[in-house]
């Protein structure tokens, strides 16, 4: 491993404390069937497990002799692969949930709040205390890097004020893309109107003709309703400038809102800026928090910044003052290095090597756009920013801590190398692709990718993600948008909370995927699965045979890839609303329930020789045209349970091609377009296929090595 010289966004500050709200209280208050670590992890320096004990007294006892832990929970005798555990927290954080057969306590330390002035600080995005993220006071209190951290609900959403049509619609005749039956034939796009905060404001879910599931022209409520029953410390005196944070319904993104006016009678939110970090908007949030407000600094490791007053208040998690060799850190800086030439001129061979990259700003509320027609909204900023470069090398590099996107690879880009590297706690995504392209009347939007003004022929090469979304929770790993012929080989990547890659169009195609390892996405959200796509916009370029434009892409091949579709997933490989020309082969695909999807309108789409262990079925797939069908073949699938392996095109035109699978169920009772497996051969149907009951773990064991070729 290389040495890390390291590069702060921060701004060191040295604030002088005085005592503002400080007790001495150090009891301890336990609660009964409460579990102060539920669906969490062992972490340094924040969660732990001490060791086994019979009674949670026991567990108080040692928790306290340990000196810096200042809470924990005990499991009972009754919790499976937990029995009699003693878990201990560090950080504070003491949101709770109801769970049988579990007790937890914490100190009772009553308010220790210092305060300083910072009089040449203008305002304080985030705050770094010995490298690690205070907690801008909030409600309800819990760590934003463990999860939302809130179940609450708005007493009601304030309607959205946003012009309800596009002042200018783009929806040429041609390009035509005529390999559907009905969707995602032609270019759509909405020009002003609804998308007037974005950049630039233009969007596909902007104009009036959408297309896939749940569509529909894009809104967002214009405030929220949340009286003293949900917000328990309101009414507020000034809340103008905190930030409401809130799932969009569905859990597709999660949406921040700047208030800029409160009503503390009608206990009324009213936004200014926000609900643009996502393009599927909606009508009302979801779940919400609160953050940036004084009256809720209230818990360990919070903070709170008073920009007229230059006074910031923090709340030390620990007994006295914070010590004094203490090193605080306000992130200030949005973007470390911005290397910019053109497609014409430029920048090559620039090279990061053994850099450590961290505390960035936030820029969930900074100019986003909508890169094509998936549901991302996206700013065009990070750490690392690059446009019109070839060749640049990031190897051996740490990226942490850093609030916004890690790398942005914008526009023009060729042979691009991010490799060997780590990014860790990253509050948005840690590598995104965007491309432009043109014919919309706007710029960098519109149905022409010819010009090649679109990061092509990069490489993402065994780098070790995890640990991100941290506040924009429609966030993954890796993000491509107009953008292709890239190559993800042997990287690992875990712990996030939507898609772990996300290909938001099939722009052009090319792209490879292959020998990766991904498991623990989609923690926060639903309707994925570890790789994500959508093509729902029109694209043409000359990918597919180098010289004659055309709507109709390259293959993307998926290959030799680990995947658990854990959590909420829905499976491996997701392949949404008209998602086509993927070849997907020689993987290795645990839980969910499919082991391949295909809707609204997706094509061409082929599976073989994968494993599959323990789906609900096989394959899901809709209807397509004789031509344009899907494949299954190959493949061992191992399902949950007995029944219907595939559900496909049965009969006529179009009819979905599967043959040579072999299918294990609990009782080897399977079943395929209605009937049992061997009526559905006996009429000349999937030949080749057996089923037999679940084979021991052994023989899946091998089964995967032989899909990745490891044996």
């Amino acid at each position: 491993a290389l040495p890390i010289s390291w590069i702060s966004g921060g701004i060191p500050v040295m604030p002088v404390w005085k005592p503002y709200n400080v007790t001495n209280n150090t009891n301890w208050m336990v609660a009964q069937n409460e579990n102060a670590i539920y669906a969490q992890h062992p972490i340094p320096g924040v969660i732990a497990i001490n060791d086994t004990y019979d009674t949670w007294q026991e567990c108080q006892s040692m928790c306290e002799k340990n000196g810096s832990c200042n809470v924990w929970t005990w499991h009972d005798s009754h919790q499976s692969g937990y029995s009699m555990q003693c878990w201990f927290r560090f950080d504070g954080n003491y949101n709770p949930t109801q769970e049988n057969g579990h007790v937890s306590g914490h100190k009772n330390m009553g308010p220790n709040v210092y305060v300083a002035s910072l009089e040449n600080v203008a305002s304080a995005p985030g705050f770094r205390v010995d490298g690690m993220r205070a907690i801008r006071a909030r409600y309800p209190n819990a760590n934003p890097e463990l999860g939302f951290g809130s179940s609450l609900k708005a007493k009601s959403w304030l309607a959205p004020t946003l012009p309800t049509q596009p002042d200018k619609e783009v929806n040429p005749d041609m390009p035509l893309r005529n390999t559907t039956p009905h969707m995602f034939q032609k270019y759509q796009l909405g020009i002003g109107g609804p998308c007037k905060d974005f950049s630039p404001p233009a969007g596909y879910w902007c104009g009036s003709g959408t297309q896939g599931g749940g569509a529909f022209t894009y809104r967002v409520p214009s405030g929220m309703v949340a009286d003293k029953s949900i917000l328990p410390n309101s009414p507020y005196k000034d809340p103008v400038g905190a930030v409401v944070q809130s799932w969009r319904p569905g859990h597709w993104a999660s949406w921040m809102f700047e208030v800029g006016g409160y009503d503390a009678g009608s206990s009324a939110f009213h936004f200014s800026k926000g609900g643009f970090q996502g393009a599927r908007g909606n009508n009302a949030g979801d779940e919400f928090y609160i953050e940036n407000v004084f009256e809720e600094l209230d818990s360990p490791n919070e903070y709170f910044f008073d920009e007229k007053t230059k006074m910031l208040y923090f709340y030390y998690n620990g007994t006295g003052m914070p010590p004094s060799d203490t090193q605080y850190v306000i992130p200030f800086v949005k973007t470390l290095f911005n290397v910019t030439g053109t497609q014409e001129k430029p920048v090559s061979g620039v090279t990061f090597k053994g850099v450590g990259f961290r505390d960035t700003a936030y820029t969930y509320l900074d100019p986003h756009g909508m890169p094509s027609g998936g549901d991302w909204a996206l700013q065009r900023l990070g750490a690392l920013f690059f446009e019109g470069t070839e060749k640049t090398m990031i190897d051996s590099c740490i990226f942490e801590r850093l609030d916004g996107n890690a790398v942005m690879i914008s526009g023009y880009n060729r042979n691009a190398t991010i490799q060997n590297s780590e990014f860790v706690w990253i509050g948005d995504t840690a590598i995104a692709s965007w491309g432009y392209t043109s014919g919309a009347g706007i710029d960098g939007m519109g149905p022409n990718g010819t010009d090649g003004n679109q990061p092509r022929f990069n490489n993402i090469l065994f780098n070790f993600v995890h640990e991100l979304g941290i506040w924009e929770k429609q966030s993954s790993f890796y993000f491509q948008a107009k953008s292709c012929q890239n190559l993800l080989r042997g990287n690992i990547f875990f712990n996030g909370p939507r898609a772990g890659i996300n290909f938001n169009d099939g722009f052009g195609g090319g792209s490879n995927l292959t020998e990766n390892v991904l498991f623990n996405t989609c923690r926060e959200s639903g309707d994925h699965g570890p790789f994500n796509s959508w093509d729902r916009q029109v694209f043409v370029t000359k990918v597919a045979d180098g010289k004659t434009a055309s709507p109709i892409k390259l293959y993307d091949d998926i290959s030799k890839n680990f995947m658990i579709a854990n959590y909420n997933s829905q499976e491996g490989i997701d392949n949404d609303d008209g998602s086509c020309y993927y070849e997907t082969h020689n993987n290795f695909f645990a839980y969910s329930g499919n082991g391949m999807k295909n809707d609204f309108d997706g094509h061409d789409n082929h599976h073989h020789d994968n494993v599959y262990a323990y789906v609900g079925h096989g394959f899901g797939i809709c209807g397509q045209l004789e031509g344009h069908e899907d494949y299954f073949y190959d493949n061992y699938v191992v399902m949950t349970g007995d029944g219907d392996y595939g559900r496909g095109t049965c009969s006529g035109p179009g009819m979905t091609v599967v043959h040579d699978n072999k299918i294990f169920t609990p009782n080897a009772k399977v079943t395929e377009c209605g009937t049992s497996l061997a009526d559905w051969q006996a009429k000349g149907n999937d030949k080749g296929t057996t089923a037999a009951k679940w084979p021991e773990d052994e023989e899946i064991i091998s089964a995967a090595k032989k899909a990745l070729g490891i044996m």
